[in-house]
């Protein structure tokens, strides 16, 4: 497991100082329901706007 995560989407509720993703967990996908060849192809699920 990785032992940081960084992010550097500072919309995200999660986003944390230092580029940190605060989330207890990650939940990422393929976003064209395959199996993805490049990081362009995947989508952070976990991402929720700040409010």
């Amino acid at each position: 497991m990785a032992k940081d995560v960084l992010c550097e989407v500072n919309s995200c509720k999660f986003w944390a100082a230092g580029n940190h993703c605060a989330a207890s967990s990650i939940y990422v996908v393929s976003n064209r329901g395959k199996q993805a060849s490049n990081s362009e192809e995947t989508d952070c699920k976990t991402f929720e706007p700040k409010i």
